[in-house]
């Protein structure tokens, strides 16, 4: 049953968008789609998803325009998947607060375990602000979705075959061992990987 979250997936390449789409529904989620960002704007207003996947180079409104429009009237939060994997695309991602940049090309083998990740620190930071009433560090932007906590979660998942709850006690482990902060230490880890992607395919 699709009981694990309700998510807009966004693409203009109706096969990508098909493919993304069914993998995610098999998976358990609700999924909504649009092939352009106009129609993902309206989709996402009328039906309030808990996360979007954006496609970033389309014709009109760009993914990095319906993020910047679900960051700041809806407080969704969102990832993208992209062909493109240049230091100015991986930067704005950055500055709009992703809580994940997958690089195509990709499978939904791929795709689901990080969307778990994402849910996963979603709703770990969110005990967290319940417990320490407190909001976590944020990326780059002053939004309660933009810190690097299940991005790098879901980097951990998939480098070592983790389930997200592991993943996470490992990151809280690393943190701990090195006296840092969970958003910091998180921060560290996404850099480090950004370094060894350095290379940048497009």
């Amino acid at each position: 049953m699709a009981d694990k979250g309700k998510i807009l997936v966004v693409d203009d390449d109706r096969l990508v968008l098909a493919t993304v789409s069914h993998g995610l529904a098999q998976a358990g989620y609700d999924v909504i789609d649009a092939d352009n960002g106009d129609d993902a704007i309206l989709l996402a207003r009328e039906h309030k998803p808990d996360l979007a996947l954006l496609d970033i180079r389309m014709e009109g409104k760009s993914g990095f325009d319906v993020a910047a429009y679900l960051r700041e009237y809806l407080h969704t939060p969102f990832m993208f998947l992209s062909a493109f994997a240049d230091d100015e695309t991986v930067q704005q991602v950055r500055a709009l607060g992703a809580v994940a940049y997958l690089v195509k090309p990709l499978d939904i083998g791929q795709i689901v375990p990080t969307v778990e990740a994402a849910f996963a620190g979603l709703a770990a930071r969110a005990a967290e602000r319940a417990v320490f009433r407190a909001p976590p560090p944020v990326l780059a932007v002053n939004d309660p979705v933009t810190d690097a906590v299940p991005m790098a979660v879901g980097v951990l998942m998939h480098r070592y075959s983790l389930q997200r709850g592991q993943a996470l006690e490992r990151l809280q482990k690393l943190a701990a061992d090195e006296g840092r902060s969970l958003g910091d230490q998180a921060e560290r880890l996404i850099e480090a990987v950004e370094l060894l992607a350095r290379p940048g395919q497009s």
